[in-house]
């Protein structure tokens, strides 16, 4: 990793769930084609071909949903914000469509001391009758080793014969405790694996080789169902840059065990899954990154029999808690693109979701729509348009609106407003791709023109989910003069039916301002943010990194296409906000 690319790492998110882990987000940083990862000096060798009954298996996987931070979650399985699990839980995932889990289990936190480094038994039990429940309801299961990647397991170059005794050791238990499970039980070696104080790539790469094979070891020599058990074993940060790939391939052809498959995570373009340095939207650069990467993953292993499984995929800053980091029709596009381009490279995908997906108190999904659209994605595609808004400034005469409709291989049928279909030719019209409303029926949708959604229409296309549109009346954000300090500056802020799309940060000379230097667009949550109906927040981290007695112009874009202008001075550790 560059320096440069070093400051792409996200700060802990403030959130009632806790953050992804680190190891997540430097998955997401290797992730950005900017920062190839290490070449392999010789093309590897070719691995031989899965079983066709672990290809089948994967197969039979597809879709899994993951039981994220519960029993990964430290200390306990409810420190994270999630209850505890219950049958029904299971059963939900299942009625939605779901034919696996990923059950992610931190060992480390449960574990007696050296040299018996004894699992907890009641942890045990609990992890044992997850899995039991899961393989009742005829689900798949595929247990891993989660958080100890970067907890101890990660220290195995400095302290090697430690870390390896007590990483075999758990693998032992694990492996005595399910090998008389049912062939649907998977285990996976290690979660994102990734190690300290190396001298580079080719160690990392020997040093979860070492890993991998001990697992195999250990679960093979185990007896029981565990001698033909799927071994599901990652790549180097369970990143899909093609020297990742062919180190695992290379760890594939010496194992030749048939019954083995890889996996990768996948949380999309970095830039556009954290909103950072402009990337509001599922452009053609998010795109081509999940193609590319997609490909990577086909190419070295499916297209050689060998099965993947996308063990977590969703965008890193998604979060029911904090809306708007990622705009809500472009979540959409991202999702429906991904489930289908997978479904194509014959990709098995495992959604992650602590509890921002599924709510597991009331098992019921926090976003129906979005749901739809992910589960829609598994099996066929949808229709979309440029954007699932349409703005009317309140302040002028109403006109048309045109959208460039994304029909995605379906057939464009009609517009309708809740039980009523619109007329085309008099509510709208069609031209090619492009769908223009009209400017009466616009002004009937649009009502008395309060500030915010004034009616939702609805695209409808020959298959899958339908696209939603919101027409919206507005009038330019008006923010106010602010005092604050270095923990944070709070801008009172009229949005009046707008909504924010990102921040830019510059000096007087032109240079970049904010924690994020390399670009003038911030990140959001780390340098802003805006949550409620009343202001823009800036944060801590963005105050503390602003020059002294230095102006900063900042310049807010909005969904609307309006951008506000306001000017920042902090002194000391006070921060000053004006508008003039």
């Amino acid at each position: 990793m560059t320096r440069r690319l070093a400051r792409f790492l996200p700060r802990r998110r403030r959130s009632s769930r806790p953050p992804r882990r680190l190891t997540a987000l430097l998955l997401a940083v290797a992730l950005l084609p900017l920062v190839p990862a290490t070449a392999q000096a010789a093309d590897p060798p070719v691995p031989p071909p899965s079983a066709p009954a672990a290809r089948s298996a994967v197969a039979a996987m597809q879709p899994g949903w993951n039981l994220g931070n519960t029993y990964d979650a430290i200390p306990d399985e409810t420190s994270w914000g999630n209850p505890p699990v219950t049958r029904a839980l299971l059963q939900k995932v299942k009625s939605q469509g779901f034919k696996s889990i990923r059950l992610p289990v931190t060992w480390g936190i449960h574990q007696g001391a050296a040299p018996d480094y004894t699992i907890d038994p009641v942890w045990m039990a609990k992890v044992r009758q997850v899995v039991d429940w899961a393989l009742d309801e005829d689900l798949y299961v595929l247990l891993n080793m989660h958080h100890d990647s970067w907890m101890w397991v990660n220290n195995l170059s400095k302290d090697h014969d430690a870390v390896l005794a007590r990483y075999s050791a758990t693998w032992t238990q694990i492996a005595a405790e399910f090998r008389g499970r049912s062939a649907r039980l998977v285990f996976e070696s290690i979660n994102e694996p990734t190690f300290s104080d190396t001298s580079g790539d080719d160690e990392n790469y020997r040093l979860l080789a070492e890993l991998n094979k001990v697992t195999h070891r250990i679960v093979r020599d185990s007896g029981g169902g565990n001698t033909t058990r799927l071994l599901v074993l990652p790549t180097l940060y369970t990143n899909a840059d093609q020297g990742r790939l062919d180190a695992l391939a290379t760890e594939l052809a010496d194992l030749r065990d048939p019954m083995v498959a890889t996996t990768i995570h996948f949380y999309g373009w970095w830039p556009f899954s954290v909103n950072i340095a402009g990337y509001t939207r599922f452009d053609a650069t998010s795109e081509q990154d999940l193609t590319a990467t997609f490909d990577r993953a086909y190419n070295t292993f499916v297209a050689r029999g060998i099965p993947v499984i996308i063990g977590e995929y969703a965008l890193l800053a998604y979060d029911h808690n904090r809306p708007g980091i990622i705009q809500r029709g472009e979540q959409r596009k991202y999702f429906e693109f991904l489930g289908d381009y997978a479904r194509r490279r014959n990709l098995t995908t495992m959604l992650w979701d602590a509890g921002q997906f599924l709510n597991r108190n009331t098992l019921q999904w926090r976003d129906p729509e979005l749901f739809a659209q992910i589960r829609s994605s598994w099996t066929t595609r949808s229709g979309s348009a440029s954007s699932d808004m349409v703005f009317l400034p309140k302040s002028s005469a109403i006109t048309s609106r045109t959208l460039t409709l994304n029909p995605n291989g379906t057939d464009f049928q009609g517009l309708r407003h809740g039980s009523r279909n619109l007329v085309r030719g008099r509510d709208y019209t069609v031209s090619g791709n492009q769908l223009t409303l009209t400017a009466a029926a616009l002004t009937e949708l649009a009502g008395d023109r309060a500030h915010g959604v004034n009616a939702t229409l609805e695209a409808r296309f020959s298959r899958g989910v339908q696209w939603r549109i919101d027409v919206i009346s507005y009038d330019r954000p008006v923010l106010s003069n602010a005092l604050g300090s270095t923990s944070g500056l709070t801008i009172p802020t009229q949005f009046r039916g707008d909504m924010l799309a990102t921040m830019e940060a510059r000096y007087d000379d032109g240079s970049n301002a904010g924690p994020a230097s390399w670009t003038s667009y911030q990140q959001w949550d780390t340098a802003f943010s805006a949550y409620t109906g009343d202001s823009i927040k800036l944060t801590s981290e963005f105050a503390n990194s602003l020059k002294d007695a230095s102006r900063v112009t900042l310049t807010f874009h909005f969904w609307s296409g309006a951008t506000a202008t306001y000017y920042v001075t902090k002194t000391g550790s006070t921060v000053t906000g004006r508008t003039v």
